[in-house]
């Protein structure tokens, strides 16, 4: 079975290919904004360990996480130097918001949902780095490939804790944010960043 199996068995759609063209003529815009979601990805985990911190098992896999994030940005910030790209400030995607603001706002049920949607943010991550690194040179094709597993770990730990903490079965939350998320990527989105959807 392919590391992405799981992958795209999960997300409602693929990368459609309208994002691909445009990521290649704005592969500035497309690594600072990797930047910046390696960042958020890790400060989403650690705002998980203080939020829900008697879960000892999930505190143990969301530190380990977010060092592991921690490094990607690194290595990104590292790729940006070598490339004269200033790492500057851009206006967030309408990705992570979007589904966001479909989370129910009483726990335990919230943090299973901010868990499901941690899971597509991840998985749709890894969908992407596998959709985007053969159009890129050599550097950037090998260290997209390198994420990949990173990031199909980190989709099957979110929805693991999904699992494992909720009382119901979470298929049919999985389902109602797989419909969100097919709506963010197929729609036409204004600004282009590496979780946006078809150009505008």
């Amino acid at each position: 079975m392919s590391l992405l199996d799981p992958i795209h068995a999960f997300l409602p759609c693929k990368t459609p290919e309208a994002w691909i063209q445009t990521a290649l003529t704005q592969q500035d815009i497309l690594l600072i904004d990797h930047a910046q979601c390696e960042k958020k990805a890790a400060a989403t985990a650690l705002q998980f360990m203080y939020r829900y911190d008697r879960q000892t098992d999930l505190l143990f896999r969301l530190s380990r996480l977010a060092r592991e994030e921690l490094r990607h940005f690194e290595r990104v910030l590292s790729i940006l130097k070598a490339r004269n790209i200033a790492f500057t400030h851009l206006s967030p995607s309408r990705y992570a918001a979007g589904l966001r603001e479909h989370a129910r706002t009483h726990e335990p049920a919230r943090m299973i949902d901010l868990l499901i949607i941690n899971a597509f943010i991840e998985a749709r991550s890894c969908e992407r780095f596998a959709a985007i690194a053969p159009h890129l040179d050599e550097t950037l094709e090998k260290f997209y490939t390198q994420l990949l597993a990173s990031e199909a770990r980190h989709f099957e730990h979110y929805l693991g804790f999904a699992q494992q903490y909720s009382e119901e079965d979470i298929a049919p939350r999985v389902k109602h944010f797989a419909e969100v998320e097919e709506q963010l990527m197929i729609t036409p989105d204004p600004v282009f960043r590496f979780h946006s959807g078809v150009p505008a």
